[in-house]
This record gives structure tokens, C-alpha cells and sequence, in this order.
């Protein structure tokens, strides 16, 4: 069974000329942390919001942990978990006592809050008000909320924005941690660099609609050229110079160089995903819609 199944899916807003989603077709397996990548107004937050339940009218069929999104009712929410990018807390109550409220409307037995809170970095914070917490402390305890019953499925909206480096890894490894402990994630973002680092697969989504659908490293490979880049000593100094990897036996320059012994350093390369994406799709990860 699919975690996630969406066929045909299409939505349009009130009063828009054109359709937000465009026939969107893809399947999310049970375990695996698959990337809806694309840059801001392409449609992931629309996405997000269909298969938690925030958005209806839509066209089209959406399975979510085997039951139609049509058919849910309220004990469906009890095994989705749901980390949006703009936090929303009870400013006035305190870390920990956020994640208590929130952890009485489940029905299923809750994490402790400071179990959650030592996870996300905020150990020191479960007697801060949420008001005195900084944007970045905020996106954590939005995520220590989001798993606090233990859903077998989660959605991450951008879950490592606003973090600096270090905060940043410490999440990444949970989110990590969560997929072994055997959690579907549904993440959206417009970082590549973090879809390449977490993704076992990602769907690239431009303008509403799926443009390509596969593994980090085969649309690396399907798209992108792999180089080996070579620093080598010349009269003026040090210089570099790039191969195509599958044409390195039949280049006479190359194999000149090998004979030179002039090679400093010698690295293989391969294209980001990021740089993927923008051949693809035409688009800058950057830009709005």
C-alpha cells in the first residue's frame, strides 16, 4: 500500500484564471521521504494542504495511508503529523506548555514534551513563552508538535528554513531518525540542496504541474554531465581544466596531462540537483510564479 496516491489531481482557487495544480499523478511509498520540490507559487503548499485536508473542492482522486481524502474522518488526523513553514503557536503559553495542550487532543498516548523538546535543540526553552522565541526556535517546536502523537506519516513544509547551520543538521538528523523509525515524510521545499541530502525521491513541480519524478542520483545521472576536474601546474601558475568523464580515454589533452606530471589534484563532478532542476524545468528555484 501507497502512504500517499494522488491521480488526476487538479485545483483552482476562487476568482484565479488559471488552475494552481494541473492533473498532478504521483505516488508516495510507505517509509520513504519523498521531496515535492519547486520554487515558491508552484503549488506545494496547495498540495500539502489538499492531502492534510486543509483545501477541498478539487478535481481528481487522493489516497492518504489507504483511505480517499473524500472519506476521511477525524481519527484519520490522528496518523498525520503536519510541520507547516509559518509557525502558529499560543504565544503566551510556554514551549512545553503548547505541546501539552495540543498533546490532549489526540486520543493516541503522546511523547513527553520534554522528550520532544531535548530532540529539536529547545531542552532549556520548556518554560519560555512562545513570544520570547526566536523565528528559528519557533519552526522547531512546530515540528516537536507535529510529533507529538507518533503519526506514521508527516508533512514537512520547508522544516530547516530560517535555521542556522547547526540547528539545521540537528533537524536533518531527525528527520533521518524519523524515517527509521519508520515514518513516511512528505517533505516541500525549494532547497535543493537539502531534497538531495534527504530524499530517496523527489518531484520536480513547476507552475502547478510534475515535470519529473525519480531518484536524486538517476536524474543526476539521466540529465547531468559527469566531469573530472584537474589542477595542474603551468608556467603562470596553477590552472584548471574539465573533462567529460565518459570521453576521458580517447582526449589527448587529458591523457597529456596525465604524462605531464604536472596534476595537483584530480576530482570527479557531477551536477547538482539543484543545476538539474534549472535544465529540466527551464526555472530558477528563486523566482515566483
Amino acid at each position: 500500500m501507497y502512504a500517499i496516491e494522488v491521480q488526476d489531481l487538479v485545483y483552482r482557487y476562487p476568482k484565479a484564471t488559471a488552475p494552481a495544480l494541473h492533473s498532478l499523478n504521483f505516488q508516495v511509498h510507505q517509509g520513504e521521504i519523498f521531496g515535492f520540490l519547486g520554487p515558491s507559487g508552484a503549488g506545494k503548499s496547495t498540495t500539502q494542504k489538499i492531502l492534510t485536508g486543509l483545501l477541498a473542492g478539487y478535481q481528481g482522486h487522493a489516497v492518504v495511508q489507504g483511505r480517499a481524502l473524500d472519506q476521511w474522518r477525524s481519527d484519520d488526523y490522528e496518523r498525520i503529523g503536519v510541520g507547516f513553514e509559518l509557525p502558529n503557536h499560543f504565544l503566551r503559553l510556554t514551549a512545553g506548555e503548547n505541546l501539552r495542550y495540543f498533546a490532549a487532543l489526540y486520543r493516541t498516548p503522546a511523547r513527553k514534551p520534554q522528550e520532544l523538546l531535548e530532540l529539536v535543540g529547545l531542552r532549556d526553552s520548556i518554560d519560555t513563552p512562545a513570544e520570547q522565541l526566536s523565528k528559528g526556535m519557533r519552526a522547531r517546536l512546530n515540528l516537536a508538535r507535529a510529533l507529538l502523537h507518533n503519526p506514521p506519516l508527516l508533512f514537512l513544509d520547508e522544516p530547516t528554513s530560517g535555521l542556522d547551520p547547526g540547528n539545521a543538521a540537528r533537524i536533518k538528523n531527525l528527520i533521518r531518525a524519523e524515517q527509521q523509525a519508520g515514518r513516511t515524510i512528505f517533505l516541500t521545499t525549494h532547497n535543493m540542496a537539502i531534497a538531495e541530502e534527504l530524499c530517496d525521491r523527489v518531484a520536480f513541480l513547476v507552475d502547478g504541474a510534475i515535470v519529473a519524478i525519480d531518484t536524486p542520483q538517476a536524474l543526476k545521472l539521466r540529465y547531468g554531465t559527469p566531469t573530472v576536474r584537474v589542477t595542474y601546474r603551468n608556467g603562470r601558475g596553477p590552472e584548471e581544466r574539465s573533462f567529460a568523464l565518459d570521453a576521458l580515454a580517447e582526449d589527448a589533452v587529458f591523457q597529456g596531462l596525465l604524462r605531464s606530471g604536472t596534476i595537483q589534484t584530480i576530482h570527479t563532478q557531477e551536477a547538482s540537483l539543484e543545476q538539474i532542476f534549472l535544465q529540466v524545468t527551464g526555472r530558477s528555484l528563486q523566482c515566483n510564479d
